[in-house]
């Protein structure tokens, strides 16, 4: 099978990375068949940033949708944002988020993803969580890169029905329920 010329495969990857801009070079290279290096001079070539700064870009477009809490206090990159339907960050799993002697990332680091991910799709000025049912279905070692995505279920009332879900390579790792309660300004609950 003949390879498209060089002009229909950058015409191609533009097209690609506009529809998913968290596509790895080495995604991009078996989707186009042609080496990691030819990719990367193909991005460089029409202006395509790399992987990590194209999430900034799309986090920081996100960012400013925020209203339940500040962009510095979501726990990973917010990438996708639909003020009251869902969500989803990234989080880059460090070394010193994971115990020493296991190299395990420390749960609070990931459920830290998943409640302020919560917190964000919510549509509302201030809200806190009521209740969370989590439960961590397979342990995260540092490097790995976390995958949230969170879905507004259900409102009644002043309650607000998040459910949170995180993968690392598309394997499941963690599942949380969110009950997040909506308050007004001064602590009481709206009606």
């Amino acid at each position: 099978m003949k390879r498209p010329s060089k002009k229909v495969r950058q015409k191609e990857l533009v097209e690609l990375i506009e529809e998913q801009p968290f596509l790895t070079d080495e995604e991009l290279s078996k989707k186009f068949n042609v080496s990691i290096q030819t990719i990367r001079l193909d991005r460089l070539e029409l202006g395509i940033p790399e992987l990590r700064q194209r999430i900034k870009n799309v986090a920081k477009n996100n960012y400013k949708k925020l209203r339940t809490i500040v962009g510095a206090e979501i726990i990973g990159e917010l990438v996708d944002l639909n003020l009251g339907k869902n969500g989803i960050s990234i989080l880059e799993t460090t070394k010193d988020m994971a115990f020493s002697k296991t190299n395990i990332v420390r749960g609070h680091h990931i459920f830290s993803q998943a409640e302020s991910l919560a917190m964000a799709v919510i549509d509302a000025e201030v809200a806190l969580t009521g209740v969370s049912n989590i439960k961590y279905l397979s342990p995260v070692k540092a490097g790995e890169k976390l995958v949230a995505k969170a879905e507004l279920v259900r409102v009644r009332g002043n309650d607000h029905f998040v459910h949170v879900r995180i993968t690392v390579d598309q394997k499941q790792v963690f599942r949380g329920k969110f009950i997040l309660v909506v308050i007004d300004g001064d602590g009481g609950m709206e009606s």
